[in-house]
């Protein structure tokens, strides 16, 4: 019973197989011990054949569907060609579409079977369905057979001329397939593209730039005809489809147009101004020979339009279209309008993080040549625990590019706390960062070394090994003795156990073995003690420690060298055995010869200090948004970005006439378009229509070229209001013309829109002149007269306004009531001018000391050779402005040193940093020759000492000026007693507190003199305290954030000893600097 049990059961297991589920997973439901695992005679998805070969579409449809679903989820479905290959000529045209993405994706595995459908592929291509058609190109593009080449370039000339776009496309596509199957056909195929690049459906356009990269990126010239075009069809050309665009177009904006960022460019004034300097007789030589070089930069028309184009594609939702643009507009845009894609690139944090890692990338190389681009979005580079660690090293980098004097204190107080991170790795390069701030910006160079020793004290070992390599580079740019740092580092050797901290103590203590004699010996005792236990990098070191110290110190240590070298000469390594050997004849020589003489000069030299750059200061050699620029190194299929040609090429090969064929065939249709809709209004229209055809054959002509002026005046007056234009009679005049032009853009299909590019340019300025000539009629009403008179009179009292301001601080009006507004107050500067003190009398057990008078320096801001005539000066009034408390208030003087009257003087366009802000002085209608007068303007700085620039416009011409504030003028007096002046300073105590010490010249050591000096530097408000006290205190706070300033100057004899107390590190070491060189002045 058991052996027949156990029969039946074998039997059981060999035959009897579980039904297949078309996914190739029950193959494995056997048992593995059953023979029948093993047999030859099992076949295969056996139902779903079975299905195939029957005759019921809906079986032969759920059989394609489970066989696609394994080909997507990357199983193999091979063995089932030759059962989906009979269904190529199946009448059901969903099975077909299926069958065809099947043998899309076998054809080139099964070749032989895939030849034997052809005929059925060829048949499939004059299909009146488009979707067969192209995938019946697409299966017969994908096999890779030499034989069929032929039939694949007839197929793909046929689909070229397809009534579909798809069609069109798909040809597109097939174009690379057969080049890099049959590289001699690129003749015939260079053709096929040229077509297709003429093609003006925008679903054909990118398929058709992709091959012509991929074929002949070379042929630059079938791109000239179709430039304009393609630039117009751009924002309606699918994602990936402007991916490839814009990234041609960078190419060949590369080649045909020059350079936006030429010097020179737009500064037409200063080189005229820069001649004039020079001397005559070389004037004239330099004229000649360079006047074509210095001629004005004027951007093509073409260049524009591209920039134009593809800006609105920073919205799109696609990273790689932002990224292609952004790639674009670093590469061949203005330096003044790169910044317009920060803003998009920003965006794109917010996606995935492998999105990010490319962003912050790119963002990294665009950093280290275009700084200001990223300085507004300083927040979004700051790091998230939840950040993988790549990411955070990006950020990082980021974050240490935009370092500025500015927003340093920021980045140092991110970095604290970065610091302190449990990735080890993200620690140390923090700490890299901390010391490239550091060598960057002098200001903070001690604060960050003082850190980074407190740092050495640190539990971690990683961080602590990265502050001795840091602190070691940044010692090496110190010309100043650091004895005690080399000291406390010679004491952590037997503690820090990281060979690269150690080696770089060691080399620290040998080139500065000098500077701590009676350390360096015991330092090269112990380290001989573990020579052998060493990494090789320690013992290179221990070698060079050796080496100098027995050139310095000869006595103690000449027997310590010996034993070390004796060491050395059999280690393991080749490199240390050839160090040795080599320093033992330098120092220990046998024979002096030669080279032992300068033993000390080769050793102890000099070194240059380390340039701690960014990684990314070198990957700008490499187009931004390619795989070479992320890996920094040369791909591939990577092309090198053409450089920018001296002279551009002829423009005009990309203007394009009409073909002849299309004016001969279609000329009755666009009689009939010109009959249905005119150039003219209705009524006009209206009366022509009954005119006879005769006169509508001779103006035919003429009513064209009205059309296409009037559409290209259209397009003129968009990108009018795009560059904000200041006049207000133009917007109102282009907001008409669009509704009655829009209906007449029917007739204008037949021709090309290249056409319509070339000819924007030559009427431009008549379309300018036409409407600047036509509002003034318009305007001539009867109130304009009034209209005028009530403006001036505004604008008087306005004037009159400022006016009395401006009179009420120079003479230091005092207001007694206080209770208007503390802006229309008069500010403490003021009022100690005039000795008076709001709110209080002086006692006498007081030191506050009352200066008589501290006159307000004046600055030129226009000279009077540089503005023609026109000369401006200006004043920091130190008065509360009326536009804003946070504001500076400006006192500008304008003089007319010219032979004519000045009209239209005001502020024009303004370049600030982000925060900054300026409220423009009242327009000065006109400025008589030899007349002066004075204005009011203010200027929130932010708190930095950055320059605000901007222009000033005459109605002839336009100057370029910036202001700069000195960190004194930053400032506004705070009224403090004495022991909230202590509280308050000593709550800033550590790195935002800065001291120094100043000799004083004899006459001005007394205490008018001091408080005096320092009110001069400073708009600040001395502290009252008792008459014995020697130190005079004064307190400020700054103009836009309110942050507490405390200055103490005390008074010993002939020096003085400065403290400066202010969370703003840049402000308070700025603002001591000052100080020092005023007080010290005699």
């Amino acid at each position: 019973m058991t052996s027949n049990s156990f029969q039946l059961g074998g039997t059981g297991f060999g035959n009897d197989k579980a039904p297949s589920t078309g996914s190739g997973e029950g193959d494995f439901t056997n048992d593995p011990a059953s023979s029948g695992f093993f047999s030859e005679n099992f076949k295969r998805h056996e139902d779903l054949k079975a299905m195939l070969d029957g005759n019921k579409d809906n079986l032969k449809l759920d059989a394609m569907k489970r066989i696609i679903g394994m080909v997507a989820k990357g199983k193999d479905a091979s063995d089932l060609f030759p059962a989906v290959v009979k269904n190529v000529v199946s009448k059901n045209l969903e099975v077909k579409k299926l069958v065809y993405v099947y043998l899309t994706r076998y054809a080139e595995e099964q070749q032989d079977l895939a030849l034997l459908s052809i005929s059925t592929f060829q048949r499939a291509l004059k299909d009146p369905n488009q979707l067969i058609r192209a995938s019946a190109l697409r299966v017969l593009s994908s096999i890779r057979v030499l034989m069929i080449s032929p039939i694949m370039m007839l197929a793909i000339k046929e689909a070229v001329m397809d009534m579909s776009p798809y069609v069109r496309k798909t040809a597109a596509h097939a174009i690379p397939k057969l080049y890099s199957l049959d590289p001699e056909s690129k003749e015939q195929l260079v053709e096929v593209i040229e077509k297709l690049l003429g093609d003006k459906t925008t679903l054909v356009a990118g398929s058709a730039i992709q091959a012509f990269e991929e074929v002949c990126p070379e042929r630059i010239d079938l791109i000239h005809k179709n430039y304009r075009k393609l630039c117009n069809l751009l924002v309606d050309v699918e994602e990936w489809g402007q991916v490839v665009i814009v990234g041609m177009m960078t190419r060949y904006a590369r080649t045909q147009f020059v350079s936006p960022n030429q010097e020179g460019a737009g500064e037409d004034g200063k080189n005229f101004y820069e001649s004039e300097e020079d001397e005559d007789e070389k004037e004239e030589t330099e004229e000649n020979e360079d006047e074509p070089k210095k001629k004005p930069y004027i951007m093509d028309s073409d260049h524009r339009l591209l920039l134009r184009q593809t800006k609105p594609l920073l919205n799109s939702r696609n990273a790689a279209v932002v990224m292609s643009v952004a790639q674009l507009y670093h590469h061949c845009a203005p330096k003044s309008e790169v910044g317009v894609v920060a803003k998009a690139l920003i965006r794109l944090l917010r996606g995935h993080k492998e999105v990010q890692y490319i962003v912050l990338s790119n963002i990294a190389t665009m950093t280290v040549a275009r700084r200001d681009m990223f300085e507004a979005y300083l927040k979004s580079f700051y790091i998230r625990s939840s950040d993988p660690t790549h990411i955070k090293l990006l950020k990082l980098e980021i974050l240490t590019s935009l370092a500025t004097e500015t927003n340093i204190s920021v980045i140092l107080r991110e970095l604290q706390t970065y610091v302190t991170s449990t990735d080890k790795e993200f620690a140390a390069a923090t700490i890299q960062a901390i010391g490239r701030c550091a060598s960057n910006i002098a200001e903070i160079t001690d604060t960050c070394l003082s850190g980074l020793v407190h740092l050495m004290s640190n539990r971690d070992e990683s961080v602590v090994a990265e502050s001795v390599v840091v602190i070691k580079k940044l010692l090496q740019m110190q010309t100043t003795e650091h004895k005690d740092i080399i000291t406390h580092m010679a004491k952590m050797v037997d503690e820090i156990t990281v060979p690269m901290a150690r080696a770089s103590i060691l080399w620290l203590i040998g080139e500065y073995s000098e500077r701590v004699p009676k350390i360096a010996p015991d330092v090269l005792r112990k380290m001989a003690k573990s020579f052998i236990d060493e990494e090789d990098i320690v013992k290179l070191q221990i070698l060079n420690l050796a080496a100098k110290m027995c050139i310095t110190n000869s006595k103690q240590t000449r027997l310590l060298c010996q034993y070390v070298f004796n060491l050395a000469k059999y280690d393991q390594n080749y490199d240390i055995r050839d160090r040795s050997r080599f320093l033992r004849q330098l120092i220990l020589p046998a024979e002096k010869g030669p080279l032992a003489k300068h033993a000390k000069k080769i050793l102890l030299a000099s070194k240059p200090a380390p340039v701690l750059q960014s990684k990314f200061e070198d990957r700008d050699q490499y187009q931004l948004g390619t795989l070479s620029h992320i890996l920094n190194n040369k791909t591939t299929g990577y092309k090198d970005l053409p450089e920018w040609p001296e002279e551009a090429p002829d423009p005009s090969v990309r203007n394009v006439e009409i073909p002849v064929p299309e004016v001969t065939t279609k000329k009755s249709e666009r009689k009939k378009a010109t009959k249905d809709k005119s150039f003219y209004s209705e009524s006009e229209s209206s009366s022509e229509d009954e005119d006879s055809d005769e006169e509508s054959d001779d103006s035919d002509e003429d009513e064209e070229s009205e059309e296409e002026s009037e559409e290209e005046s259209d397009d003129e007056d968009e990108s009018e209001d795009e560059e904000e234009s200041e006049d207000s009679d133009i917007p109102q005049k282009n907001n008409a013309p669009p509704k009655q032009s829009a209906p007449k853009k029917a007739p204008k299909v037949e021709k090309s829109e290249s056409e319509e590019e070339e000819s924007s340019s030559e009427e431009e300025s008549s379309s300018e002149e036409s409407e600047e000539e036509k509002p003034p009629p318009k305007s001539k009403a009867s109130k304009k007269k009034p209209a005028k008179e009530t403006k001036a009179a505004n604008q008087n009292n306005t004037d009159l306004l400022l006016d009395i301001d401006l009179f009420g601080s120079s003479n230091g009006v005092t207001s007694s009531g206080g209770t208007q507004g503390s802006i229309l107050t008069p500010s403490m500067a003021s009022a100690m001018s005039n000795l008076t003190i709001s709110g209080a009398s002086s006692t006498s057990s007081s030191n506050f000391v009352q200066p008589m008078n501290i006159p307000l320096k004046s600055y030129d801001l226009l000279n009077r050779m540089t503005g023609n005539g026109l000369g401006i000066t200006y004043k920091f009034t130190r008065t509360i402005s009326v536009f804003s408390p946070k504001m500076v208030s400006i006192e500008l003087t304008l003089t007319n040193h010219g032979e004519s009257p000045l009209s239209g003087i005001k502020v024009g366009k303004k370049t600030l940093q982000p925060g900054m802000e300026i409220q423009d002085f009242p327009e000065i209608a006109s400025l008589g020759t030899g007349a002066s007068t004075s204005v009011l303007m203010a200027i929130n700085f932010n708190d930095t000492t950055q320059p605000a620039k901007f222009e000033i416009c005459t109605l002839e011409q336009t100057f370029k000026v910036s202001i700069t504030a000195p960190v004194g003028e930053l400032l506004q007096p705070h009224t403090m007693g004495l022991q909230d002046f202590t509280q308050q300073q000593g709550k800033l105590k550590g790195m935002t507190e800065n001291t120094g010490k100043v000799t004083l010249p004899k006459e001005k050591s007394d205490a008018k003199s001091v408080v005096t000096n320092v009110l001069t530097v400073a708009n600040m408000l001395q502290v009252p305290s008792s008459e014995s006290d020697t130190v005079y205190r004064f307190a400020a706070k700054t103009m836009s954030e309110g942050v507490l300033v405390l200055v103490s100057v005390s008074v010993n004899e002939e020096s003085a000893n400065i403290v400066v107390n202010c969370e703003k590190m840049v402000i308070g070491t700025m603002l001591l600097k000052d100080l020092k060189s005023l007080l010290a002045k005699s």
